[in-house]
């Protein structure tokens, strides 16, 4: 029995956890996906999902790395009074943005999108690696746990970046300015 290292063990829980909020995210409804029932009445849950180009994504999930979409991975700030740049910048009128604001809150999306394009494209390629593995027919204990390791490690630094711009937008924005978004993104009975 192969002993992982604490670092492994938290990286591969930290991909878990991904995977099942990107399970629920998509509403636990993959292509195929829906709780299929075979000739013995039995739940085949990923009957379907056979055909998907990378296993373990779903097509919109790999359109969402793609684009350098949120994905909920920055839920911690934005749900704790961190506001993001993009519904920073949809609220900039109601938020009453200064020039200087806007012009930093447009830079800082840019940016975020710019990193967050090019780690999903690297958190695809993980992902693709891993999934060859098996096709192939090439997995070894050894092999997984370093290429699970690796798509774990690109996801996390994909949702640090994620996290850190809503640290700069916190840092921007005045407090009436933060209470008046999470007022209109309705996280508060103010």
């Amino acid at each position: 029995m192969r002993v992982l290292t604490l670092g492994a063990a938290l990286l591969l829980s930290a991909s878990t956890a991904f995977a099942a909020a990107q399970h629920q995210h998509s509403g636990g409804h993959g292509a195929g996906h829906g709780g299929k029932h075979g000739a013995s009445g039995g739940e085949q849950p990923y009957a379907g999902l056979e055909s998907r180009a990378i296993k373990a994504l779903a097509p919109s999930e790999v359109e969402d790395l793609r684009q350098g979409n949120g994905m909920g991975m920055a839920l911690p700030a934005e749900l704790n009074g961190y506001p993001g740049p993009r519904h920073v910048l949809d609220l900039a009128e109601e938020l009453n943005l200064t020039r200087h604001q806007r012009h930093v809150t447009e830079q800082a999306f840019a940016q975020m999108k710019n990193q967050a394009e090019a780690l999903g494209e690297q958190v695809i390629a993980a992902e693709q690696r891993l999934d060859a593995l098996f096709a192939d027919g090439q997995a070894t204990e050894v092999l997984v746990t370093e290429a699970s390791a690796h798509a774990a490690a690109l996801r996390g630094e994909l949702r640090a970046v994620h996290l850190s711009y809503h640290l700069q937008m916190k840092a921007l924005l005045s407090a009436n300015q933060v209470e008046r978004y999470n007022h209109l993104r309705g996280y508060s009975s103010h």
